[in-house]
């Protein structure tokens, strides 16, 4: 990951928003900004397998779905003058965000963000989920390809708390898209296992 820019001050969204758009792949954490690592092909692989397992929650529920949400990948959060993040997915529950965000300076706050550990796992684990907590991000996940595990937090006013920590064979219900039983495995590339008989 590229080093953090050292301005003489904090660096603010204004900061962030004059790098050029189509050069603009970088974040600004607690006034720090920094550009964000490239991804890796396994980073990218978990991001898609991710995107397609959530499917049925993308759209508005009925017709056997739960549907319920919204989704975007790599989006700007303006979350305040000092913080803006780039998600690997994140989610806006469509009763609290009738409809989806849009532009390119988004500022709602999500109801669920999903990193994915990469060149960027200090930020991921640490820097961020800090920053996530201090804005009432109910749920955190944490996707990594490396172990291939699941970590799912759920926001309490002292700190995240981990409901949830899963790996490669493992079947969960992780909150809060507990309606659909998620192959962990399958998150990482490895064919879907059959769901075991009663």
């Amino acid at each position: 990951m590229t080093a953090p820019a050292r301005l003489p001050r904090p660096a603010t969204v204004e900061d962030l928003f004059a790098i050029p758009e189509q050069e603009r792949r970088h974040e600004l954490i607690d006034a720090v900004l920094g550009a964000k690592g490239a991804a890796s092909a396994e980073h990218g692989a978990a991001q898609w397998q991710l995107s397609v397992a959530l499917g049925p929650f993308g759209r508005r529920p009925g017709g056997g779905a739960p549907g319920g949400w919204w989704f975007a990948t790599e989006v700007e959060i303006v979350l305040d003058e000092h913080n803006v993040v780039r998600p690997d997915v994140v989610g806006w529950r469509r009763e609290r965000v009738p409809e989806g965000p849009r532009g390119t300076r988004v500022t709602t706050r999500p109801d669920w963000i999903c990193e994915i550990l990469s060149t960027n796992r200090g930020n991921d684990l640490v820097r961020k989920k800090r920053v996530y907590h201090r804005h009432s991000v109910p749920h955190y996940w944490i996707l990594d390809p490396e172990e291939a595990t699941l970590t799912v937090h759920r926001f309490a006013p002292e700190g995240y708390v981990d409901v949830l920590a899963a790996e490669r064979g493992d079947r969960v219900r992780a909150e809060p898209f507990e309606a659909i039983e998620l192959d962990v495995g399958a998150l990482f590339g490895d064919d879907e296992t059959e769901t075991p008989s009663p």
